[in-house]
């Protein structure tokens, strides 16, 4: 017998990698279906919620950066497992909450779990692929958040009525274990160690600063960082927006979940093409052109008072504006692991990234929601993001040049 061909295939590293950005973002996306079951059963309100839903993205918009560099220091399969075990231990607490407090807590160091596992992983990825695979691998590890969080709200409602919210919390702490332990198993060592033993504390310090001091200082980071913020702020405004297109229409609350899933899951689509649409020598500039001009185009029509009467072609042009524009962080991931001034500040440079993505997210949608509160309605959401995508299309131009 074939010793070899009988040996079970096995998955490898990288796509490990990209698994485990799946399952941290799958905590993301374990909340929203749950929130009227917690406040039926825990008196959890709507401000409470709402503090729920944005503290994840808290550890990030204040110390995306700082995170970054100490998971550049620690080494980043090290981070990942930590970041993992993290997100496990919370959600079995999590499961015992009893009170809004606990889980409002909990909640924050969730979303320093999560940091650590998504700012890690494009960094390993560099690591365990050749250049010529790297553009696709990012391009895929961009699809992350789309497969986590619409993974969560699609599968999250009919998993509560079968084990409760508190089951659910406990499949996806085992769900994390699991990953957890195949990253360990599986997925090899850094190729050096950028946190030696030897040394001070204060030449450790010292290292820190250096890194940020290296990434503040250069452009790229920056641009690519801004250009990150001025997307995820309106896709996150749109995405969040979906259920009162579908209310005003008259769709009942179970298809509304149903639909806001795939609309959210649709952004894999654009992760996706953006790692092949590189490897076949297509810009990063157009790319990100042809995004933000998909997005500035759709949501004119999926908010429109000319469309008002059309909620199917309102839904269909949310997907395409989700599909098309996960071109964007694919692109973005690709480029800011490209334009990071040295390879050991990688990750550093991705939490810089995801640091204004961040604050782009907790931002953004307050103000389109002030915007739509003083103009009675959603008709001119399109303008405030029309001119995100402006913004956005200003710093592309800027990145061409460093290109």
């Amino acid at each position: 017998m074939n010793k070899i061909a009988a040996r079970p295939r096995r998955l490898p590293p990288e796509i490990l990698v990209m698994l485990a950005g799946i399952t941290a973002a799958l905590h993301i996306g374990k909340l929203p279906p749950a929130i009227p079951v917690l406040q039926d059963e825990l008196g959890v309100s709507l401000v409470q919620a709402g503090f729920m839903l944005s503290l994840v993205q808290l550890a990030g918009m204040l110390a995306g950066a700082l995170i970054g560099v100490l998971a550049d220091s620690a080494g980043l399969r090290r981070s990942i497992l930590t970041g993992l075990g993290i997100l496990t231990l919370t959600s079995v607490l999590g499961g015992f909450a009893s009170s809004a407090t606990e889980l409002l807590v909990l909640r924050g160091f969730e979303g320093f779990g999560f940091l650590l596992v998504t700012l890690s992983g494009p960094g390993l990825l560099r690591q365990l692929v050749t250049a010529e695979k790297l553009s696709v691998s990012l391009g895929w590890w961009g699809c992350y958040m789309g497969f986590g969080t619409g993974t969560g709200l699609l599968i999250g409602p009919w998993l509560m009525q079968q084990l409760g919210w508190q089951g659910w919390w406990w499949l996806i702490a085992a769900v994390t274990l699991v990953m957890l332990s195949l990253v360990l198993l599986r997925v090899p060592a850094d190729q050096r160690n950028n946190n030696p033993r030897s040394g001070s504390p204060m030449a450790g310090l010292r290292a820190i600063l250096a890194r940020l001091k290296i990434i503040l200082g250069s452009p790229g980071p920056w641009l690519v960082a801004m250009i990150f913020a001025a997307y995820s702020g309106q896709w996150l405004s749109v995405i969040g927006f979906l259920p009162s297109i579908y209310t005003q229409a008259g769709l009942e609350g179970s298809l509304v979940g149903v639909l806001t899933a795939f609309a959210a899951v649709a952004n894999v689509v654009g992760n996706a093409a953006s790692g092949r649409l590189l490897q076949a020598g297509v810009g990063p500039r157009q790319l990100l052109y042809f995004g933000f001009a998909v997005m500035t185009l759709t949501t004119w029509t999926a908010f429109s008072d000319v469309t008002a009467d059309l909620p199917w072609l309102r839904y269909a042009a949310v997907l395409v504006f989700s599909s098309v524009s996960g071109v964007i962080p694919g692109v973005l991931f690709s480029l800011a692991v490209r334009l990071a001034p040295d390879t050991s500040v990688v990750s550093t440079a991705v939490g810089w990234m995801l640091q204004l993505s961040a604050l782009g997210q907790f931002v953004t949608p307050p103000l389109i929601g002030a915007l739509a509160g003083w103009a009675g309605g959603w008709q001119l959401t399109w303008v405030a993001t029309g001119c995100l995508s402006a913004l956005g299309v200003v710093l592309v131009t800027r990145v061409g040049r460093l290109l």
